[in-house]
């Protein structure tokens, strides 16, 4: 398994618009984040986890020529407004919750009518619960989790676990988080936040799933520097950064 950090940014990016931060300002190229994304390679599978308005560039960057399925965390823009950007690789299926999907024909409308016009992305919907399902021979385990109030999904696979989004998740839930080598999750300043867990925050909760190694994501530009943030975290603990790359 290969793991590709498309993004690490949270809904803003980093730089920020506007902003002159010491963060933002930044010269060091790990301080630079698109919107949160991964790629994770199996074998000939390479499945996309969200898609967000950054996906052109990301997917131009890493040289990505076939991909043919897409995990959707949720709904919300800043992980699935780059879904129009796949029209180049062919049909492709996309995995979500119902609620997901129902946004996806209503603001892409026009990739679901009778008579599409060409060029426009083919994809497939797919539904998926809180069942295990496959790719492939790949198993997928859904997990839910609470973004404020609303619930949407992580996803496992093998001994990787990938949560964005974060604010509450139950016991149950850490229980099917058990057994990690890597765990992905998302941990946005350092600040406490109304819909996502802060530094402090994802560091306990890492230390309860107790995956061999974490790596945080959807950072903002309130984080701070990568470099100083990262001397704060326990040995086994990482800020990741955009185009690392993770070899299971």
């Amino acid at each position: 398994m290969r793991i590709f950090f498309l993004g690490t940014g949270t809904s803003t990016g980093i730089p920020q618009i506007g902003c002159n931060c010491s963060t933002c300002l930044s010269t060091d190229p790990k301080d630079k984040r698109l919107r949160a994304s991964v790629i994770v390679e199996i074998d000939d599978n390479k499945i996309l986890i969200d898609s967000g308005p950054d996906l052109r560039q990301q997917l131009l960057k890493h040289g990505v020529k076939n991909l043919s399925n897409v995990l959707l965390t949720h709904e919300h823009y800043d992980h699935v407004g780059g879904l129009d950007d796949i029209r180049p690789l062919g049909v492709v299926t996309v995995f979500a919750e119902k609620k997901v999907i129902n946004t996806i024909r209503r603001n892409m409308s026009y990739c679901f009518s009778e008579n599409k016009y060409p060029g426009v992305p083919l994809i497939h919907l797919r539904e998926i619960k809180l069942e295990p399902f496959k790719i492939e021979n790949i198993t997928i385990q859904p997990v839910r989790i609470m973004h404020a109030r609303l619930p949407i999904l992580g996803f496992r696979i093998a001994k990787m676990a990938y949560l964005t989004d974060v604010k509450t998740i139950e016991e149950s839930a850490i229980d099917q988080l058990q057994g990690l080598d890597i765990l992905i999750l998302n941990a946005l300043r350092h600040k406490a936040h109304i819909s996502h867990i802060n530094l402090k925050e994802a560091v306990a909760l890492a230390m309860k799933i107790n995956a061999r190694k974490t790596y945080f994501i959807h950072l903002s530009h309130d984080m701070g520097k990568h470099e100083i943030t990262q001397t704060t975290l326990p040995e086994n603990m990482f800020i990741a950064y955009d185009d690392l790359v993770l070899n299971l």
